[in-house]
């Protein structure tokens, strides 16, 4: 059984829920175009008006992610980026006063140690991780560990999902529930899935304090479509393929900054 502690995701949603709009989520992945250029790409992001960090730690064999996001984490990963260099990023993200979270595949914080992982990342100042490979029913190691060491832990629900499925997610989850619009993978969509809106009210009727909703969503008006029933609306492929084309020596990251702009008028529309 968990112990119930701190949400500090959870806590910044509720601040920006007081402002009278949903918070904005970006997502870009360690290591792309470089270790480096990842850092400041997430830094400038979040000076354009992210409210939290999702930033994705490169892994071979990816589940959720769409070709967008898995020809990104590739070459990361083909430019030798790993597990060891995620903590000194997050720290250098979290000077920023964004709450960062890493989504991860659970592999690697098996390998690492999960306990060892778990230590690291909130000594870094993370926040938590979401884990869109693991579910509640198998995660009793690391809801022992988050809760040691005061850390999120965001679990995924999508359209499939039972009224079961849904209340034994939103028991688990601190932070938030992530919110999968439509089974799929990631990427951007000329419209988000139907069944997102009713997806959150049944994850808020099933328990969930705090219910963000990702996949598909790539403009302002997207985001301004979700911000109006979802306490978070979560980009990544729209925000990776900003960086496309981007020059690690000399990065121009003002179409990722002009994008994150818009986003974040969406919420606030």
């Amino acid at each position: 059984m968990s112990t119930r502690v701190s949400a500090r995701v959870g806590a910044r949603i509720d601040e920006v829920r007081a402002e009278g709009r949903a918070a904005l989520v970006g997502y870009l992945p360690l290591g792309y175009p470089t270790l480096d250029a990842s850092v400041d790409a997430v830094r400038a992001m979040v000076g354009a008006g992210v409210d939290i960090v999702e930033l994705g730690l490169p892994y071979t064999d990816p589940v959720i992610d769409g070709p967008v996001v898995a020809d990104a984490v590739d070459a990361a990963l083909r430019a030798g980026v790993r597990v060891r260099d995620l903590f000194g990023a997050v720290e250098a993200i979290a000077d920023t006063g964004a709450q960062v979270l890493v989504m991860t595949y659970w592999n690697p914080v098996l390998h690492y140690g999960v306990e060892a992982f778990a230590a690291d990342l909130a000594a870094a100042g993370g926040a938590g991780l979401i884990t869109p490979d693991l579910i509640p029913d198998e995660a009793d190691e690391w809801i022992a560990a988050s809760d040691a060491h005061d850390l999120d832990r965001v679990f995924l629900v999508a359209p499939s999902s039972s009224t079961e499925r849904l209340a034994i997610t939103a028991a688990a989850s601190r932070g938030f529930v992530y919110a999968a619009s439509t089974m799929g993978i990631t990427g951007t969509r000329a419209r988000v899935g139907e069944r997102a809106e009713q997806l959150v009210a049944d994850t808020r009727a099933a328990g969930a304090e705090r219910v963000c909703v990702g996949l598909g969503v790539s403009n302002g008006a997207q985001a301004a479509e979700i911000a109006a029933y979802a306490d978070g609306v979560i980009v990544g492929s729209a925000l990776v393929r900003a960086l496309d084309g981007v020059d690690p020596a000399d990065p121009d990251l003002t179409r990722l900054t002009d994008l994150t702009r818009e986003l974040a008028a969406g919420v606030r529309a």
